[in-house]
């Protein structure tokens, strides 16, 4: 099965990583392997699916939007996306247009290509093209099955067909 990741790169609290972390292992949990998780490896919400799948088990499908990518991390975040990327299958999309075109068109990617995707998100509109809301508005009108987890309130939602159970 293949789980999908949107979601923010931060918390307004960061202790709500642990309630984010939590969650997204019991829904892991109620999937069928193998689990192949789906993400673009940014900070936060995408390397924390890639550690619980791996964690799991699973293997990772990386959509990276550009192929540079390395230069938008700071020296700290680095070397755990190096890691995480050494044990991905790597997908490098070559999108027109600025950074933001590449980060939308890779959040669409990675929505088209989940059985279920999770968005850990705060239920407020994008800050920039390409964010959180912007997945999760795609993914809603297409169908796909989605698992909502709003840090802010704790609460997990799904919508979209019943095979996100």
């Amino acid at each position: 099965m293949r789980i999908g990741i949107t979601g923010h790169q931060q918390l307004d609290d960061p202790a709500d990583w642990n309630w984010v972390s939590d969650t997204i292992r019991a829904e892991l949990a109620k999937l069928s392997a193998p689990l192949i998780g789906v993400t673009s490896l940014a900070l936060g919400a995408d390397q924390l699916l890639a550690v619980l799948v791996l964690e799991k088990g699973g293997s990772i499908h990386a959509v990276l939007p550009y192929r540079d990518i390395e230069r938008s991390f700071s020296p700290e975040d680095l070397p755990a996306y190096k890691r995480l990327v050494a044990q991905a299958d790597v997908e490098v999309l070559s999108t027109p247009g600025s950074d933001a075109d590449a980060y939308l068109a890779a959040g669409l990617r990675v929505a088209n290509l989940s059985d279920v995707l999770f968005a850990v998100w705060n239920g407020r509109p994008a800050v920039g093209k390409g964010g959180t809301a912007d997945v999760v508005c795609y993914a809603a009108e297409r169908g796909i099955p989605l698992i909502h987890l709003n840090p802010v309130f704790r609460s997990v939602t799904r919508s979209g067909p019943s095979s996100a159970h």
